[in-house]
């Protein structure tokens, strides 16, 4: 296999992708040695399907305001990879939504759900639409058109899409509400939706939690544990919600979390009401984080920066794509860090991402860190499938064996000769063979 033609003509045929040439590039560069075993994946030019979506659906969405005004947005669907089941993967509502990020997006989702070894292909989608600052009744109506868009592309056994940043709970059920009218079935082709109608319990904080439970892994593997550990947490939304839930729950004491507008660092801990106050935060709308430190005044707002710099034996990464540059890592490395995941997707650059392998700083990607959310999505795709509804602790003791037995597929494929454990090499081969092998079972298709 040679990378950097590969690249090339990818960037010749996509150009400005940036996102999505990078999430390429780095599992390129870590199946290399493996997929140079197997003669038969360059016969069948797997590598070169496997980098180019299935499909992607784009379309107009056109909804009216609450001033009676007709607004247009564009939606899209990145079908990305069904070698191993039905499409799977969230929906992002946000102003920065283009099409390299969804590829990224999807691309990284396709390893992520393979690592679950649930059988759910790579999807991701979204719209450039802004839930900030609209009314619950602007929302409801785009929501709704947006499924008018992409309705025909989905379904239990086709594509299933979830939530993602600007889509929870409230979002997706408006998008189902819809498109089970349309198909008039009532089938479980959306994951995130309430409890009250085929939702399961603990999805919301399923990211986090099971984000946690990896971190468990990985200092278990070390003869470490995570009580007494100063954590570093990105974000105030339910990843960074589930996380420092977990985390405080096991041992560890969460001293940051951010927003936009800076960081917020609590040397007492960010424990009990405060989680809740987290949440409420974001609930405002405001998507600012200032406000933490009036209502708690031991606090600290720093405006403009990142957690990063704080001295920390943990850093976890949950907010967006590439928020921990190599200048954090440097800092990050400095004072001492132990370990970093990524709870984000992509959350780290590569240069980041060099200088933590360099120090030997214990490091994983998210597409194995953050996939307890979509393996509670599966799981709730099960549920529905039954027409059941588990227990929260059903549910949570399922995502706890599927995180331990993603990390046992991390160190078979990472550990290095000087037993260091490259989680970033062992996440991407364990995804890209399973993906691969099922590729080569189902023809040249």
């Amino acid at each position: 296999m040679d990378i950097n033609n590969i690249l090339n003509s990818l960037e010749a045929k996509h150009p400005g992708e940036k996102e999505y040439l990078q999430a390429v590039k780095e599992v390129l560069i870590c199946v290399e040695d493996v997929y140079n075993q197997h003669p038969e994946f360059e016969k069948a030019k797997i590598i070169e399907r496997m980098v180019e979506p299935d499909r992607i659906v784009t379309f107009r969405v056109t909804w009216v305001d609450d001033k009676g005004e007709v607004q247009n947005n564009i939606g899209y669907r990145v079908q990305f990879n069904n070698a191993i089941g039905p499409y799977k993967g969230g929906i992002r509502f946000h102003a920065s939504v283009n099409l390299s990020i969804l590829k990224f997006l999807g691309f990284e989702q396709t390893f992520k759900n393979a690592l679950t070894t649930l059988p759910m292909g790579g999807a991701k989608g979204g719209s450039d639409f802004s839930p900030r600052g609209k009314s619950d009744a602007e929302i409801m109506r785009f929501c709704q058109a947006f499924i008018l868009g992409l309705w025909k592309n989905l379904g239990p056994d086709r594509d299933v899409p979830a939530g993602d940043i600007g889509v929870g709970g409230r979002e997706v059920g408006y998008m189902y509400g819809m498109y089970k009218k349309l198909v008039n079935e009532c089938t479980g082709t959306f994951t995130g939706k309430g409890l009250d109608f085929g939702g399961s319990l603990i999805r919301p904080e399923a990211t986090g939690f099971g984000a946690l439970y990896f971190v468990q892994s990985m200092l278990d593997e070390k003869k470490d544990n995570i009580t007494g550990k100063t954590i570093a947490i990105s974000g105030f939304g339910n990843v960074a919600w589930g996380a420092a839930l977990k985390a405080t729950e096991l041992g560890g004491k969460v001293v940051t979390i951010s927003g936009p507008d800076g960081y917020i660092y609590d040397p007492d801990g960010i424990s009990g009401e405060k989680i809740d106050y987290m949440l409420y935060l974001r609930a405002t709308g405001e998507d600012i984080v200032a406000p933490y430190a009036e209502k708690y005044p031991n606090a600290t707002f720093y405006p403009g920066r990142k957690p990063w710099e704080q001295k920390v034996d943990i850093a976890l990464p949950c907010a967006t794509q590439n928020e921990v540059d190599g200048e954090d890592a440097k800092k990050l490395v400095a004072n001492g860090v132990e370990l970093v995941a990524e709870v984000s997707n992509m959350g780290c650059t590569p240069e980041a991402i060099d200088t933590f392998l360099a120090a030997k700083v214990t490091y994983a990607p998210g597409k194995a860190v953050n996939a307890g959310g979509v393996a509670t999505s599966g799981l709730e795709m099960s549920q529905n499938a039954e027409h059941l509804q588990w227990s929260a602790e059903e549910v949570d003791r399922r995502l706890h064996e599927i995180m331990k037995n993603i990390h046992t597929q991390c160190v078979k494929h990472g550990t290095e000769a000087d037993g260091y454990i490259n989680y970033m090499k062992g996440a991407n081969i364990a995804g890209f063979m399973k993906v691969a092998n099922a590729m080569m079972g189902q023809g040249i298709i």
